[in-house]
């Protein structure tokens, strides 16, 4: 066994990204963000009020990781809370997005003087999160994301990692209730990063155990 190991998401983890999404579609396309709609499904509509196609949709949160991904800011907390966890425990940043973003992401996270192991991938988490685990063998892990479909793939997968959902994002998460596949929900950094302490020190999650 090596140091525990905590599995972060990027985006409305460690930085701000839907709402910079929705003022770029709104001056580069005219295009409103309802930020009250679950997901990317039926978020935006059209200058007459009706929502845009979702096979238009992708291609435009593709664009902004093209070109917008400056526009990003560090969410409160995110950088201290990491600091404080790198000290006794290896840190992975997974992130939703393709590979074709590498360079572009670890360059905007040293700008935040984030410099930790990124990996990239699209669709569930589960599997990525089993391999990581296989490769570093921690102690204990702890894998924290906004999205409850990546809190059910983990717990499929790797149900021995603890789950901690975090929306740093406060409109989108007063709307979002808590994955019902995480063993906890915190929005904050202040408070999650005991919580994450606790966790590692605590040794692998039970697979039926939640808080």
């Amino acid at each position: 066994m090596s140091r525990p190991l905590l599995i972060t998401d990027c985006d409305e983890v460690l930085l701000h990204m839907i709402g910079h999404f929705a003022e770029w579609v709104s001056e580069a396309h005219g295009l409103s963000f309802d930020i009250s709609a679950p997901g990317f499904r039926n978020t935006l509509l059209s200058r007459d009020g009706e929502p845009v196609a979702e096979d238009r949709v992708w291609p435009l949160l593709d664009q902004f990781f093209d070109t917008e991904m400056h526009r990003q800011n560090l969410v409160p907390g995110a950088a201290e809370a990491l600091a404080e966890i790198g000290r006794v425990a290896d840190i992975v940043i997974l992130t939703n997005i393709g590979d074709e973003y590498e360079a572009g992401r670890v360059e905007q996270l040293e700008r935040f003087d984030i410099r930790h192991r990124v990996l990239f991938n699209r669709g569930g988490k589960g599997r990525p999160v089993v391999e990581l685990v296989d490769e570093m063998r921690p102690s204990a892990a702890v894998f924290v994301d906004d999205l409850a479909v990546h809190h059910e793939s983990v717990a499929k997968h790797a149900p021995r990692v603890w789950r901690l959902h975090m929306i740093a994002e406060p409109r989108l998460a007063g709307r979002t209730p808590p994955a019902p596949h995480a063993h906890q929900r915190i929005d904050d950094w202040a408070e999650a990063t005991g919580w994450v302490l606790a966790r590692l020190a605590e040794g692998p999650a039970p697979e039926e155990r939640q808080e």
